[in-house]
């Protein structure tokens, strides 16, 4: 059942990735462009934006700092004074560094929090006017399983990618009924420099090219939630439902933390 308008021709859309230097959001934004998108990327490394101009014929670069509230809202300006519309914004920025409570860190925990979280309530705050008065648009989250539940070295990660999940559930009902569509995306491991900070063995590790790939068949499919690989995300879900006790000591077995 699709909960989403699907969107599955891109030709002339306007698409802005906040956080799209690198990994899955740079990835997002190739697979756009080659389908036809007007593309717009955006982070702080100005470097990597050029980059992907430069390989991407006709896209277009915003830099800005997703932490910066007047950044994110000059961004959204300049897209719109370019592309007149927002038809897709996507918040792909991201930090993660492993954490456990043996080791606290306030002060990773709170840069956690203004990058993953807080960064995109200010895209929110600026895409959200725009795609009401159009009466459509998609808002799009890169949130991650391990927002599901609790797990070792997350400490500081995972909180933030579960106040997306639930953020991403509020929206989808307080819009979807306006016409605009909603979607939360829930990566197991994909290949970025994020999580090239593990030093353990990924389960079905994948590139963030297949990474991209399975968004935009959510977009098509009209998907609000979009996890993948599925082999590893089904396994993940399924341990949702166990009691706490059961949880914890699945959790334990497996990770050996």
């Amino acid at each position: 059942m699709a909960l989403n308008p699907r969107i599955t021709d891109w030709q002339g859309r306007v698409a802005w990735l906040v956080g799209a230097s690198s990994g899955i959001g740079r990835a997002t934004a190739s697979a756009l462009h080659a389908r036809g998108a007007a593309v717009v990327v955006s982070a702080r490394s100005v470097p990597a934006l050029d980059d992907f101009v430069r390989e991407h014929p006709g896209s277009r670069a915003v830099a800005c700092d997703a932490t910066d509230r007047e950044a994110v809202r000059w961004g959204a300006g300049q897209v719109l004074a370019q592309g007149g519309r927002i038809d897709l914004a996507m918040y792909c920025a991201g930090h993660y560094k492993p954490q456990r409570a043996t080791a606290f860190d306030l002060g990773e925990m709170l840069r956690h929090q203004q990058i993953n979280y807080v960064g995109a309530l200010h895209m929110l705050d600026a895409v959200l006017p725009t795609v009401l008065r159009q009466g459509s648009g998609h808002v799009s989250l890169v949130s991650s399983v391990s927002g599901y539940r609790g797990l070792p070295n997350a400490l500081a990660y995972g909180p933030t990618k579960a106040a997306l999940i639930n953020l991403a559930q509020t929206l989808y009902l307080d819009l979807s009924e306006r016409g605009i569509g909603v979607s939360l995306i829930n990566p197991g491991f994909v290949e970025t420099p994020l999580t090239a900070h593990n030093t353990f063995r990924m389960p079905a590790l994948m590139k963030p090219e297949r990474a991209a790939a399975e968004i935009l068949a959510g977009w098509a499919a009209g998907a609000f939630e979009i996890h993948f690989p599925k082999r590893f995300t089904r396994w993940l879900k399924a341990m949702n439902h166990l009691g706490d006790a059961l949880y914890f000591k699945a959790v334990r077995r497996v990770t050996g933390l």
